[in-house]
């Protein structure tokens, strides 16, 4: 599904195209788990394939997208998903329409009113006949008092009005579902004279649809308190000088200036202009600490000022900005299914009419082998009807992938879906790069070694304008410290990066190369001195990058990285987390690898690899310990990112390309995400596995009682909606993760 909302601001269906294809867009009313999902597939199924049918069950949103020489209108689309029983009104960005929250209105009246007429039945014929009475179908002789029966059946009318469109189209597709089940079991309650029973269950299963609604909208204001994070307004200095005023921020365009007071939100991504400040990024990235910013830092939408005013001049639209694209990104995420949520519609599929044709067995079989009466043996089958509705089951797995989703994008990790969730807590072996995550990713360069009478500031120079548009680590250290030195250099001409190995370019007419001991050995320029003076520096644990022309390598630098004081505690908890094998992949030298691997604890090093090379490493991994995930920065380590199991980009804040290239992005650089990850992964994998648990256990107790005659259709029902209480109360607990 796109995650690109599209709003029609005159009330008209969302209709664009996208690569030569047509994209409609509906907010369906009713929506509200798997359920639903698989009617409307089946539904739409004359018009739209699986593959261009989109469903974000958080939003209720419905997407088709239709090639252009296929032509259906957005009225067709409506009539089709009126026949299920739910309405389709056109999609909007932000808050529902009114149609759409009139809808919500009449299921909680209705349902309430359901409920009150079957209190005020029940205080009737308890008033006739006394309230233990009014709970047998016979407290009046073998019939109910006609009021309480007026009653009754309003309640059984208001509790299932929505229900009966559904269950309709259902019969008519010949695909039993929970809600045909419900209005089966009524109408055959009703039919044997079981007035009070046939009120009670639709008003709760009414109730349970309700339940079910509101646990979905408890994780849709889970995802919607991110986006409150943001100031409704940036203030902007007036175009007539008279001070500044409060613009709303859709209407706020980059490359316009805004100031944030001390204590306030940054409304719109952006770069500072002037000031100085320590800004709160936890909104984000999960990250505790405050982090210090000045002139051309970028800041984000959502992140607290916390000590001096500035002035930031926006880079982003706000509905491009990085908490926009964080939210969408949820929401996109929760609608891809993961592997237990398709397990548990797959086995819903086949359950329900097995259970239909299993009731049928029971009301029939026995009566007619003279082993109990019509009227016992229906009763016992709408009773088994009842308690087989897989409510509780259909909503266990959902709510828990979503709250999950939504508990880990406010600690800044941002999962693309349930499937990578899962596969998190199936991690068997991790490979990390050394560089940003096992490291600072703050390189210094400490040496700089001219040879053959090259001059120091010229070599500076050159490598500078070489590595000037590079976002390697090495590169922008090799940059600052040509700046801080007062050398300063524009970009060589005929950039051409080397994937793995550096960078060449132009410089006064001379080809210039810059990379580390690999390319030396390509280029066959490496003569005694040069090994030697390589070899000096790599043995001092520093990375040696050598700068040179086509003729002979003249100079060599040396830089240094700081290990990440905590990155050995990490590896120990990822150990502890069921982590067999932590390997580090680098294109660095062996000696320097090994000093990193010393000091954090890794389990293996494969030193001097190339792109390609690294891939070989995590597919190889792949073969020996199953899933396996790739932790990197998810840009120069996209290829590997890609042939992991999953693919988790560090320090992904402001990196467009992380975002899109990982399967999981953690917002800080903080390789403790990993663990907690994983951690957070396998408690999701538990509480799903309870709740499918629980609610096919509650309904095997049922089912027994059923067998022996000690369960009646009230209790069935509330059994049932007692199991779905339960398994939402214990997937909304992933929400406080």
């Amino acid at each position: 599904m796109d995650a690109t909302s599209t709003g029609s601001p005159h009330g008209r269906d969302a209709d664009n195209r996208e690569g030569g294809a047509r994209k409609l867009q509906f907010r369906v009313a009713g929506m509200d788990c798997a359920e639903e999902v698989s009617i409307l597939r089946s539904a739409l199924s004359s018009v739209a394939s699986e593959e261009q049918l989109g469903f974000d069950v958080l939003n209720r949103r419905l997407t088709v997208h239709l090639p252009e020489d296929r032509v259906v209108s957005a009225d067709r689309i409506r009539e089709l998903v009126a026949a299920t029983g739910m309405t389709a009104a056109p999609w909007s960005a932000g808050a529902p329409s009114g149609e759409a929250r009139a809808g919500d209105r009449a299921r909680k009246l209705l349902c309430a009113l359901s409920g009150a007429l079957v209190v005020a039945g029940y205080i009737h014929h308890g008033m006739r006949h006394g309230l233990l009475h009014a709970l047998a179908a016979d407290g009046d002789g073998g019939a109910f008092p006609v009021a309480s029966t007026l009653a009754y059946a309003g309640a059984t009318i208001s509790g299932a009005w929505f229900v009966l469109p559904k269950a309709w189209s259902a019969l008519r597709r010949l695909r039993p579902d929970m809600n045909l089940l419900m209005v089966v079991a009524i109408a055959g309650a009703i039919l044997i004279g079981e007035w009070f029973e046939a009120a009670v269950v639709s008003v709760l299963f009414s109730l349970a649809l309700l339940l079910e609604s509101w646990s979905v909208d408890r994780a849709r204001r889970a995802i919607e308190r991110l986006l409150d994070l943001s100031p409704p307004t940036a203030r902007v200095d007036r175009l007539d000088g008279k001070g500044a005023t409060d613009v709303p921020i859709e209407d706020v365009r980059p490359g316009t200036v805004f100031s944030v007071r001390p204590g306030e939100r940054v409304p719109l991504d952006g770069v500072i202009v002037s000031g100085a400040s320590h800004l709160d990024e936890a909104p984000l990235t999960g990250e505790s600490t405050p982090v210090a910013k000045g002139p051309d830092d970028e800041v984000f939408a959502g992140t607290i000022n916390a000590d001096v005013a500035l002035e930031v001049r926006a880079t982003r639209p706000a509905e491009d900005s990085m908490l926009s694209r964080i939210i969408h990104m949820v929401e996109e995420a929760q609608a891809r299914r993961a592997p237990s949520e398709r397990w548990v519609e797959r086995f819903a599929l086949r359950y329900t009419p097995i259970m239909m044709v299993l009731a049928i067995a029971v009301a029939v079989i026995p009566p007619t082998l003279g082993l109990a009466t019509w009227g016992t043996s229906v009763y016992r089958a709408l009773v088994l009807l009842v308690i087989a509705c897989p409510c509780a089951l259909v909503i266990s797995t959902p709510v828990s992938i979503v709250a999950a989703l939504a508990a880990a994008a406010r600690v800044g990790v941002l999962i693309k879906g349930g499937t990578f969730l899962e596969a998190a807590a199936r991690v068997r072996a991790l490979a990390v790069d050394k560089t940003g995550t096992l490291t600072r990713g703050e390189p210094v360069v400490e040496q700089l070694e001219p040879i053959d009478g090259h001059d120091y500031e010229e070599l500076l120079a050159w490598a500078s304008a070489l590595e000037r548009r590079s976002n390697h680590p090495l590169a922008r250290a090799i940059v600052a410290h040509a700046e801080s030195v007062g050398v300063h250099a524009a970009p060589a001409e005929a950039l051409r990066e080397l994937p793995g190995r550096g960078a060449e370019g132009m410089i006064d007419g001379r080809l210039i190369w810059i990379g580390g001991h690999r390319l030396v050995h390509e280029r066959a320029v490496e003569t005694d001195k040069v090994h030697r003076i390589i070899e000096g520096i790599e043995s001092r644990g520093l990375t040696a990058v050598a700068l040179g022309t086509d003729r002979h390598v003249c100079g060599v630098l040396g830089l240094a990285d700081e290990v990440r004081p905590e990155a050995r505690g990490i590896v120990a908890r990822l150990h502890a987390e069921g982590i067999k094998r932590v390997v580090m992949l680098t294109g660095d030298h062996r000696v320097a690898a090994e000093r990193v691997a010393l000091a954090t604890g890794v389990d293996e090093v494969r030193a001097g690899l190339l792109p390609e090379e690294k891939v070989y490493a995590v597919e190889g991994l792949g073969k020996v310990y199953g899933v396996v995930a790739m932790v990197g920065d998810g840009v120069n380590d996209a290829p590997a990112l890609a042939a992991a199991g999953i693919g988790i980009a560090m320090g992904a804040a402001g990196s467009d390309v992380a975002i899109e290239t990982a399967d999981i992005a953690l917002m800080s650089d903080d390789l403790a995400r990993v663990p907690w990850l994983i951690a957070h992964a396998k408690r999701t994998l538990r509480v799903i596995r309870q709740n499918v648990t629980l609610a096919l256990g509650a309904k095997v107790v049922v089912m027994g009682l059923a067998a022996v005659g000690a369960a009646s259709l009230w209790m069935a029902i509330a059994a049932d909606m007692g199991a779905s209480l339960v398994v939402i109360a214990n997937a909304l607990r992933l929400l406080r993760a």
